[in-house]
């Protein structure tokens, strides 16, 4: 199964694929899309999505997997990334790809076996798990990684299936 974790954003919008085969994963590709400070808005979420479009047409994936937004403390960049964050899930929705959402806490569960895990050792494990040489940068191309992993992880377990489910009745 093809697996694509997308960490969103509207400057730098980390991906990985990765081939899952129950619990053993190989990386297949990734990177970041990258937009611009300084141009309009509405040109870099055109960026974003014709990326998108690229990234599923070359990988193919069987799921998308994708970071659920949460606020910070700063409204405006979280509304500049839940608007990244549709273009994102529009782009899988048109290639007909099924996509699924997980927590920060979720993935770092699921990679490391412990929700408070720091940054660095969910990248470390995610590095070991995929048999890279060297953590992929920059951090949002690892923490993409880290949520295809997570979906891999979860997608066979009754709990996912349960939310899998609610989630397809609404």
């Amino acid at each position: 199964m093809v697996i694509l974790g997308i960490d969103p954003g509207y400057a730098i919008i980390g991906y990985g694929a990765i081939n899952a085969n129950g619990f053993s994963h190989s990386p297949i590709g990734y990177g970041a899309v990258t937009t611009v400070a300084g141009i309009p808005f509405n040109r870099r979420l055109e960026i974003i999505f014709e990326e998108m479009n690229a990234i599923i047409a070359q990988y193919k994936p069987d799921a998308v997997s994708i970071e659920k937004l949460y606020f910070n403390s700063n409204q405006k960049t979280a509304i500049y990334v839940a608007q990244a964050r549709g273009v994102i899930l529009l782009s899988a929705q048109l290639a007909g790809v099924d996509v699924f959402e997980y927590t920060p806490l979720q993935v770092k569960s699921a990679v490391t076996g412990y929700g408070q895990a720091t940054k660095t050792q969910v990248m470390r494990m995610t590095q070991r798990l995929l048999g890279l040489k060297e953590i992929p940068k920059p951090d949002d191309t690892a923490d993409a990684l880290a949520i295809a992993i997570c979906h891999s992880h979860s997608r066979g377990s009754a709990l996912q299936k349960m939310i899998i489910n609610r989630g397809n009745k609404r």
